[in-house]
């Protein structure tokens, strides 16, 4: 007899990102800002602090708290988690039964779907509109049908950069008293429609946070929990005594406190996004009849674009030809998602994929040539 792993875990895939070395990455929706020196500083000065031979603080009280006072809500409400995708394991693994149905929305964060697994929940699946919207009505009766435990989706969304407004989410909210709702606002510090500062008002909301995209704190992984008092305590209860390690919390307090520089990083990526955006628009109308006609989906709530190419098969081979340019994006089957770039990153992706176009133009008219006998 030899040990067997069992079939859950057999059945896992783990996230595997991209690998290599690459001139420009546009594929991680990371922001493209180093941090600022005085937010750099200030992480130096805290770190050098902290007591390695210690414990941290196992409520990560000062962060909790420099987060709430960034977004104006009770820190009581706060959980920290080793980034969010922690909260989203534990939440998953621990507010719901084995077999218990889990309702997602498709396309969304493939984590989703893994962290069910992994929590050997049932997923039921709602596809989104072909223009990626959720229809309120249609998730919420759905829900119901399918008598779902739990619904989760990010808002805005990743992949598709679209979102729900406030009132739809109040009346998904309303209509389900007993599912309980993960919103994974993720990417919300780029769209106006949060209802964080409602979180503790509904006994059936979880909001999900992070600093790694808008605050561009990638690398020190911390996310945040916000919800009312009794799942705020089922969290904390859940989770790990010391899941965020000291040197992060003091990365995590010098980022929070500095908010005139966040604020100033954010104008920098939304006007980034705007010159993409307005460059793609101008594209995708000069190249509407070539080989290459795409459309961009419109009004971007977070910091990446989409676009869809008239033929789908185009989609690979215009992400391996950048990546043959040492460009990296992300490819899904029906889609291709461009995070924003710095100025520098953005030119190189336009110029590659203006510069494809016009091979492709060549082919074209080589191949209509006339032949010789």
């Amino acid at each position: 007899m030899t040990y067997e792993l069992n079939q859950k875990v057999k059945e896992l895939v783990p996230y595997e990102p991209e690998l290599g070395k690459f001139t420009v990455r546009l594929d991680a929706n990371e922001s493209f800002l180093p941090l600022h020196q005085d937010i750099k500083k200030d992480m130096m000065a805290l770190v050098k602090k902290v007591a390695l031979n210690r414990y941290p603080d196992s409520k990560s009280t000062d962060c909790c708290q420099a987060f709430a006072d960034y977004y104006g809500i009770d820190s009581s409400f706060v959980t920290a988690g080793n980034g969010s995708d922690e909260l989203i394991d534990l939440i998953l693994g621990g507010f719901f039964a084995r077999g218990e149905k889990l309702l997602i929305t498709e396309p969304d964060f493939s984590m989703y779907r893994f962290y069910a697994q992994k929590a050997e929940l049932q997923v039921i699946s709602y596809q989104k509109t072909a223009d990626f919207r959720i229809e309120p009505q249609a998730l919420i009766d759905l829900a119901k049908k399918e008598n779902c435990r739990g619904l989760i989706f990010s808002n805005p969304c990743n992949p598709t950069s679209q979102g729900l407004k406030k009132g739809a989410l109040r009346m998904i909210l309303k209509a389900l008293p007993d599912t309980l709702v993960i919103l994974d606002e993720a990417y919300m510090d780029f769209w106006n429609q949060s209802i964080l500062s409602e979180a503790a008002e509904y006994d059936n909301l979880i909001i999900l946070r992070t600093c790694s995209k808008a605050m561009g704190g990638a690398a020190i992984r911390l996310g945040f929990a916000v919800c009312p008092l009794p799942l705020t305590a089922a969290i904390r209860a859940l989770k790990s005594p010391y899941n965020v390690n000291g040197l992060t919390q003091a990365a995590g307090l010098a980022l929070l406190k500095r908010q005139d520089i966040l604020k100033d990083a954010l104008a920098d990526i939304l006007a980034g996004r705007g010159f993409l955006a307005g460059a793609l628009t101008k594209l995708e109308q000069e190249w509407q009849d070539t080989l290459l006609a795409f459309s961009l989906v419109p009004e971007s709530k977070t910091n990446f674009l989409v676009l869809r190419f008239r033929d789908k098969s185009k989609h690979r081979e215009v992400a391996d030809y950048l990546k043959r340019k040492k460009i990296l994006i992300r490819c899904f089957p029906d889609f291709l998602r461009i995070t924003v770039g710095s100025p520098e990153e953005n030119q190189a992706f336009l110029a590659a994929l203006r510069k494809m176009a016009a091979l492709k133009k060549y082919q074209r008219k080589a191949n209509n040539a006339p032949k010789n006998e």
